[in-house]
Formats: C-alpha cells, structure tokens, sequence
C-alpha cells in the first residue's frame, strides 16, 4: 500500500511538471524585433500614445475657441411667489408677486483675435405669466449685436495664437522623442539580457572545461606528474566555475523578467534572443546631423516657446501697471405685446456702450514692481536658452563623434574574440599534452571571457549611441530619412 502511493504521488508531481512545462512556451527575439515590439506594446510607448493625445485634444480645444459657438438656451419655468419691497411717490410698501418666466434663446459668439475682444449675436423671445389675474405678455428682442473687450491695452488671444501651435508642435516632436527613448530602454534591456545568455553559456562552457580537466589533473596526481597544489588549483577553479554557473543562471532569470515586463509578456513566455552579428555601416556628418537636429528636435521649438511666453508675460505685466480699461457695446431692437405675433412688430431700438477705466493713485509701485520682476524672469530665460542652445549644439557634436567610432570598436571586439577564443584552444590543447601550466590556462581562459564580454558590450554601444543620435536628430541615419509617425492613427 505503501509502494502504491509513492507511486501515485510520483505520477501526479510528473503530471503536474508535464502541465507547467506545456504551459511555458520559448519565444525568439531578434534585435530588430524586441525594439518593434517596445515600440508598440511596453507600458512606456503607451503613455506616450496617451501624453500625445491630451496634448492634440488641448490644441482642438483651443482651435475651436476661434470658431463661432452656437448655444441655444431655455428656462422653463421660472416661478416667482412672493413678497417683494416697492418704492414709489406715496412711499415703501409690499407687493405681492405671483408670476411664470419663460425664455428661450439664441447667441451666436465669436472670439476676435486681432482685438482680443468676443463679438456675440442674439435673439430670444421671453413670456411673463401673471397668475394673479391670468394674464400674460410677450418680450421679443429679434436682434441684438454685443461687442465686449476685457482688457483694451493686452491681447490675450494675440498671445495664444503664437504659442499653442508651437505647443502643439512640440508635442509630437516629443512624442517621437518619447518612442526613441523607449527604444533605448530596449537595446538596454535586450543586451543585459544577451550578456546574461552570454555569460551563462560561457559559465557552463567553462564548468564543463574545469570538470575535464580536474579530471585530467586528478588522475596525472595519482601517477605524481603534478603536485598538489597544481591540483587544488584545478578543483579551486571548478568550484569557482561551480559558483559562477549559479550566478549566471539566477542573473539571467532577473534579465528574463526585465524584459519581458517591458514588453508587456506574462511569465509563460521563456524569452531566447538572437544576438546581431553583423552592424550596418553608417558615417554621419557632424554638420549635417546638426542642421537635422535644429529642424526636428523639439527642444528647439521648446526655447522659442520659452522666449514667447516670456515676451507675454512682460506685456501682461505693461498692461496691469497702467491705466486700465475694458468696453461694452450693444445694439439691437426690442419689442413688447400681448400676442406673441405682435411682438415682432415695430421693434424698438436699444442701446448700450459701457466704457470702465482704472487708474492706479497709489499702490505702493505694486505694479511696477510686477512689470520689473517679469523683465528679470525674461533675461534670466534669455540666458538660460542661450545656455541651452550651446549644449544642445555640443550634445550632438558629441552624439555623432561616438557613433563614429563604435564601428571601428566592434570590429576590434570581434577579431579580439576570435583570437582570444583561438589562443584558448590552443593553450587547453598545450595543457592537455603538459606544455603549459594551470596558470598559464587560467590567463587564456580570462581573456578568452572577457573579449566575449567585450564583444557583447561592443554591440551594444554601436547600438545605444545609435539611437541616442536618433533621439536628439529625430532621423534614421540607416534609411536617410526623418523619423515620424500617424498622428492620425494614434487618436483613434
């Protein structure tokens, strides 16, 4: 009975093992597929989808303030009983009041932004009940034109109308600066974890040498060709081959998860890349790159937009430390009857022009000092773009010369591979016939790990600088192109 369920058990964990193996599927990943893939499903790509989107609907929201907005309104009922306080020629007394309101009515509004100022049409028809003695009347206004000015000396919508096409414009550059930044976390994350895949295939590659040649050096100590400490060296070196094994496979787990929740995959999914063997051959013009940059970078439009807002704010202040003043004007024709029908007959102009003014007497230069504090925060921008403009120019002198010289280091890395693999061959072949000594084995073995690394890391800074200068240029030096995107696509 006993044996029957250590069986059962046995049958059910290699069931269970069965299950979770099918579960996990392997899934290979080029270079090229691994940057695509973060371009259109990691977290950080969808934010800058959604960052692009406010942005567009805060531009359709300022485009559509320049258009003319129709309202109709209506307010029905509006019922009033009560008391109410009345003044006349025979004194203050209380009337009571029993009455409906009904309005309805049309305005057609328009911002003018040469003037800064709203031109509105209107209409309206009202009726007044009186419950009292049931009785009603009509008011008609067919047609009345209002012009009305905040702020006669400071143009709001003059200023908007320079800004948030420039804001907007801003916003797409930085979304495609966004989507390049998310292919820089891409290389990253793809060569940690290729390193990682490298250094655990080197870990096992090495184990699996420091075995055999424990092996070798153990039976050459029982026949007395090497002594001991020859020999503890050779177990020193497997166990340490033993214990850097470990550390690559746990690294690599930690790579795997990085990755792949980046990517937006569940933990069913067992990532194995394709590392690039080849690298294309690109030679950038620094000139070039930088006259690109100007034209597509978005922080170009950033420090205009700066120096715009700047020169707003000043005038803003200009306009508040003086005297003041805002206009009302209204024209139109009204008409009151009995019979709604009468009320459209003979309509009776009406007027109303309305001009307030504010002159400052004394406050203590609060608007001077406004005015003079807005002048300093436009120096101190002025100052901090020119700053900004020179280190953006050195940012991509930098960006290009370090691209330049990454194909020269890679090729470098592969024929330091290649001969430090070749030398290690060599040297275990010597080890193995007593030519060499264990110390002259471990040197080759160092070297040869760590021209794979350099490899490894060769490819990856080929890759990183190249899309760091696609990030400041926003252009693809490989296709010869400017970087872009369906802005139309990314709204829907």
């Amino acid at each position: 009975m006993k044996s029957f369920s250590v069986i059962f058990i046995l049958l059910i964990n290699l069931t269970c093992s069965s299950i979770i193996a099918q579960d996990i599927y392997d899934q290979e990943l080029t270079f090229d597929e691994v940057v695509q893939l973060a371009r259109e499903q990691s977290p950080d790509a969808i934010m800058a989808k959604h960052r692009y989107r406010a942005k567009f609907w805060e531009f359709s929201t300022f485009k559509a303030e320049f258009r003319p907005s129709v309202r109709l309104s209506t307010t029905f009922p509006n019922l009033n009983r009560s008391y109410s306080e009345f003044d006349d020629s025979t004194g203050t007394y209380y009337v009571k009041l029993n009455k409906n309101t009904t309005n309805l009515n049309l305005d057609i509004t328009q911002n003018i932004p040469y003037t800064g100022g709203q031109l509105s049409v209107r209409t309206d028809l009202s009726r007044l009940d009186n419950l009292e003695d049931d009785t009603y009347s009509y008011n008609s206004t067919p047609f009345s034109i209002t012009y009305s000015q905040p702020v006669l000396f400071y143009n709001e919508f003059r200023w908007q109308k320079k800004i948030e096409p420039l804001k907007y414009e801003e916003a797409k550059g930085d979304y495609i600066s966004a989507m390049e930044d998310v292919a820089l976390k891409a290389v990253n994350y793809f060569f940690d974890l290729a390193l990682a895949q490298q250094n655990l295939q080197v870990a096992k590659i090495n184990y699996s040498n420091a075995d055999t040649l424990y092996q070798i050096a153990n039976g050459r100590y029982n026949i007395g060709t090497i002594a001991e400490n020859e020999l503890m060296q050779m177990e020193l070196s497997l166990l340490n081959a033993g214990s850097s094994l470990n550390s690559s496979k746990v690294d690599l787990e930690i790579k795997k998860y990085q990755l792949r929740s980046f990517l937006g995959f569940n933990e069913k999914v067992n990532l194995q890349l394709i590392i690039p063997k080849v690298i294309p051959k690109v030679d950038v013009n620094v000139e070039q790159a930088l006259e690109i940059a100007r034209v597509n970078n978005p922080e170009i439009l950033n420090f205009e937009r700066q120096l715009i807002e700047s020169e707003r704010d000043v005038a803003k202040a200009k306009s508040q430390k003086g005297v003041q003043a805002s206009l009302f004007a209204s024209l139109g024709y009204t008409q009151q009857a009995a019979q709604i029908k009468d009320a459209y007959v003979d309509p009776q102009s009406q007027q109303n022009l309305t001009l307030g003014m504010q002159i400052p007497i004394l406050d203590w230069k609060l608007g001077k000092g406004r005015y003079k504090m807005a002048q300093s925060s436009q120096e101190v921008i002025r100052t901090t773009v020119d700053q900004a403009r020179t280190d953006f120019v050195q940012n991509v002198y930098l960006n290009v010369m370090q691209f330049n010289l990454q194909d020269d280091q890679f090729v470098i890395a592969a024929k330091t591979d290649t001969i430090a693999q070749k030398r290690y061959d060599m040297t275990k072949q010597r080890f193995l016939i007593g030519k060499v000594d264990v110390l002259d084995l471990n040197v080759a073995l160092s070297e040869k790990d760590a021209a794979k690394i350099n490899y490894i890391s060769a490819l990856r800074k080929y890759w990183s600088n190249f899309y760091s200068l696609r990030r400041i240029t926003l252009y693809d030096f490989i296709k010869d192109e400017s970087l872009g995107a369906d802005f139309d696509e990314l709204i829907e």
